[in-house]
């Protein structure tokens, strides 16, 4: 792969990351018939793969700012740039050994994601994108799908777990799209199913309650693989926490029926 020099230093940091989880994944599958169970084993595996990011990444840009999920944030003396990261996108399904989940890092300057690395181990797939450069999987040139009706494409949305209270509004969005469509998928990994839109394994994806982290990377390597991205409600992704993304055939028509009063 060709790139900056900021890609390879963060996509030096994901797989050393992945590489790690990996191993603490295969040890997870041996606890899950344990009594003790696995949730501290995998919180300590997501800090300890943040560490190995963030000692790779300050390392070789020590000025920049840092956004994590599990630490923090920290302002760069250079205030321009900020490093925006996840280190274990869908820590549930890891934790119950389900092989689905990656790891996501952006490189964001002057409130713009110029740098794209998301890593999914399991599947050995590193999706990557760069500002006006395009997307890739590995070494594949990624573009969304061109599907333009909704009755044929199929898309990708979280949903709340527990007792969080926006349960009905989530259903009600369920409510809109499953008759309009060929399906929904809830695969618990919003970077993923930003990638798997940017290479058209989906067609659009939404969610609401999403944080920074969750969606930073991927919502470069959509835009760089021709798809849409927009809030679903105000007007930025990170303040709203909404987002809606799809290819340019359906995603007008994903839009409206999410947007109706």
């Amino acid at each position: 792969m060709q790139g900056s020099a900021n890609l390879t230093i963060m996509v030096k940091a994901a797989r050393a990351a992945g590489r790690k989880l990996v191993r603490d994944f295969r040890e997870v599958e041996n606890l899950q018939v344990s009594v003790k169970g696995t949730g501290d084993f995998v919180s300590r595996a997501d800090t300890a793969a943040e560490e190995t990011i963030r000692d790779i990444l300050m390392g070789e840009r020590p000025n920049y700012g840092w956004m994590a999920e599990e630490s923090e944030e920290v302002p760069g003396k250079d205030p321009t740039r900020r490093w925006i990261v996840d280190p274990l996108d869908g820590t549930t399904n890891f934790l119950h050994g389900l092989p689905h989940w990656a790891v996501s890092i952006a490189l964001e300057h002057k409130g713009d994601i110029v740098s794209a690395v998301i890593f999914d181990p399991a599947k050995d797939e590193l999706f990557w994108a760069e500002r006006g450069a395009g997307a890739f999987m590995n070494e594949q040139r990624l573009r969304v799908s061109g599907r333009t009706r909704m009755i044929e494409s199929i898309f990708a949305t979280g949903l709340p777990f527990g007792n969080r209270p926006d349960l009905p509004l989530k259903l009600k969005d369920l409510g809109r799209i499953l008759p309009a469509t060929a399906g929904v998928r809830r695969w618990g990994a919003a970077a993923l199913d930003l990638c798997y839109t940017a290479a058209g394994r989906y067609d659009g994806y939404w969610e609401r309650g999403i944080l920074p982290w969750d969606v930073a990377a991927g919502i470069l390597i959509v835009k760089e693989a021709g798809g849409f991205v927009e809030p679903l409600a105000g007007e930025d992704i990170f303040t709203s926490r909404t987002i809606v993304a799809g290819n340019p055939g359906v995603f007008d028509s994903l839009t409206k029926e999410l947007r109706r009063p």
